[in-house]
């Protein structure tokens, strides 16, 4: 089974990827964003697009890389990534399922109000990349194709997993966490997708 959480940057993707990923036995988080950096890093600047997504290489890569694990590996596949295209979408999810893959997609949907403020606690300023992507998302978001929605505003981190569990018949592991506990490990998934370069 994969469980592929969408939604726009700064919505809580990760966050829940990896508490999700804490709460499931056997379960591994796959990242397709480190494909485009792989491909920027190691392809000549004057081939590089815009957003790594227009690269059909990327969403090649990101379909066989998944379609490996789901073949290779005994558990869940986690995968936290914003795609709004649906065409894109189609030729990543859309192909996994026509192989018979299980996946469950859902799109963590939050206001412009909520996005703004998650990502200025995570230390982006208005005018970041993320923040300048927000409409273009809740647009793309609002296809038809991305319709299973698990609305953020007023939920925790563990409220969405546990709406996602549900959803996916899933049962998670108890949370004996204290909250400093939690904090701290959701500071480290913080800090592990903190990028210090464009």
């Amino acid at each position: 089974m994969i469980l592929w959480i969408n939604g726009a940057f700064g919505v809580g993707k990760s966050q829940t990827a990896h508490e999700l990923h804490r709460r499931i036995p056997r379960s591994f988080v796959y990242d397709p964003e480190r494909i485009g950096y792989f491909i920027n890093k190691n392809t000549p600047n004057e081939t590089h697009k815009g957003d790594f997504q227009d690269y059909d290489l990327w969403r090649d890569s990101n379909y066989n890389i998944l379609k490996y694990i789901h073949d290779e590996y005994d558990g869940t596949v986690i995968a936290p990534m914003t795609i709004v295209d649906p065409v894109y979408f189609e030729e990543i999810v859309g192909r996994l399922r026509r192989d018979g893959i299980v996946i469950h997609h859902y799109v963590l949907w939050a206001s412009e109000d909520t996005l703004k403020k998650r990502l200025r606690s995570r230390g982006e300023r208005k005018n970041s990349w993320a923040a300048e992507q927000i409409d273009r998302c809740m647009v793309g978001l609002s296809d038809d194709v991305f319709h299973e929605r698990i609305l953020t505003d007023d939920k925790t981190i563990g409220e969405v997993v546990e709406a996602i569990a549900a959803k996916s018949e899933i049962e998670l592991l108890p949370d004996n966490r204290n909250r400093l506990r939690k904090r701290v490990d959701r500071m480290k998934t913080q800090w592990k997708q903190t990028r210090f370069f464009n």
